[in-house]
């Protein structure tokens, strides 16, 4: 068995922060992850960050993504790609299929001290009849094919859902040379900025509000799609049905927490729907209802990159100082810092925090707050 001060599941936004934050602390860290390469969500995203200069506005995210692994090598952190935890057991032991260069897998414990689940999160589901034709995907998977692999998922797109994943898709899929047929709202507004709504509409791509999908049709594939108006009860209205010819249809429709290790584990969970569904009770230093068991980013519950990268700064720093290689005072003042960033990124439009915001989550069970 091999040991490990910081064993981190996932190297992604939330994973790659808290690494280096406690590998610059000098704790010993491991960051294990599924895919081919570190970075997660950062390498899809082509686009400029929006916000402020702390949050590294006006930079891609791709970008973003080289500056942190570029930092993580330089703490010494130890990541495993193509690996995958697959158990997490009582005292910290935690049991990783391992790929190796040649192509073959290997078993490894691990015994380690802490443990950080960064685990991200999966794309929702809109079942509607032939929804399994080839062809029909999440938008993160069409994203991963033009910004990651290079390949377009075909030439004629529909895009279900208008939220910012579903407009920012959509515009990166035109980028790439897709011709984007429309974006269909199952709501009656647009749910993402209209900053870049605006975008695809001045590119001449109807967005159908009130509208979804009912039926996909075709062979080999998806080659068209039936959609028709929603009535106030959210139900299609017979003699509004329009068919749109396409090759790809992409659901934006939502993302739920990746919940297998915080179940596996058997920490608190409770059910938030805003941001996703069940989540793990955490206090302020993002530590679990297990001692020693972090979670962050999406994990948590789905918010957006600057605030998983803030929750996986947040436990990296708290795990350091557990290991005792932060002063109480160091990581006050670190996650004093933290928390106020956190805050801002959680202000509504006219500088109140909102409704619900984690903040809010964290004191509905004072019991987990240190």
């Amino acid at each position: 068995m091999l040991n490990r001060e910081v064993v981190i599941a996932g190297a992604g936004p939330a994973g790659l922060a808290a690494a280096i934050e406690a590998a610059k602390a000098g704790a010993q860290v491991l960051v294990v992850d599924l895919n081919i390469k570190p970075g997660g969500q950062l390498f899809k995203q082509i686009h400029k960050f929006f916000g402020s200069s702390a949050h590294r506005s006006g930079i891609r995210g791709m970008d973003i993504g080289t500056q942190m692994l570029a930092e993580a090598e330089k703490y010494g952190v130890e990541i495993w790609i193509n690996s995958a935890v697959i158990g997490l057991y009582s005292d910290k032991i935690v049991s990783i299929e391992r790929g190796l260069e040649n192509g073959e897998k290997e078993l490894v414990n691990i015994q380690a001290k802490k443990v950080i689940l960064a685990t991200g999160a999966s794309e929702n589901v809109v079942r509607f009849k032939g929804w399994t034709l080839p062809g029909i995907m999440g938008a993160g998977a069409a994203q991963t094919m033009i910004n990651v692999n290079r390949v377009k998922p075909g030439k004629k797109v529909v895009m279900l859902g208008s939220g910012n994943v579903g407009l920012i898709v959509s515009y990166q899929l035109m980028q790439a040379g897709c011709d984007v047929v429309a974006l269909v709202e199952a709501a009656p507004k647009i749910g993402g900025y209209g900053v870049h709504a605006s975008k695809i509409r001045r590119a001449g791509v109807p967005i159908y509000t009130s509208h979804t999908i009912i039926e996909a049709r075709g062979t080999d594939r998806v080659s068209e799609v039936t959609i028709a108006e929603l009535d106030s009860k959210w139900q299609p209205i017979p003699g509004t049905e329009k068919v749109l010819e396409c090759d790809v249809v992409t659901l934006a429709a939502g993302l739920k927490p990746i919940s297998d290790l915080v179940r596996l584990h058997d920490l608190d969970l409770t059910f938030n729907a805003v941001f996703g569904g069940w989540v793990p009770k955490h206090n302020r230093d993002m530590e679990s209802t297990q001692s020693g068991i972090y979670v962050a980013g999406d994990t948590t519950g789905v918010e957006e990159a600057n605030t998983a990268l803030e929750e996986g700064r947040l436990s990296g720093v708290a795990a350091a100082e557990a290991l005792g290689y932060l002063t109480a005072e160091q990581a006050k003042e670190l996650k004093d810092d933290i928390w106020e960033r956190l805050d801002g990124l959680r202000m509504g439009p006219f500088g109140e925090k909102r409704m619900f915001a984690k903040n809010d989550i964290l004191a509905d069970f004072p019991a987990c707050v240190k």
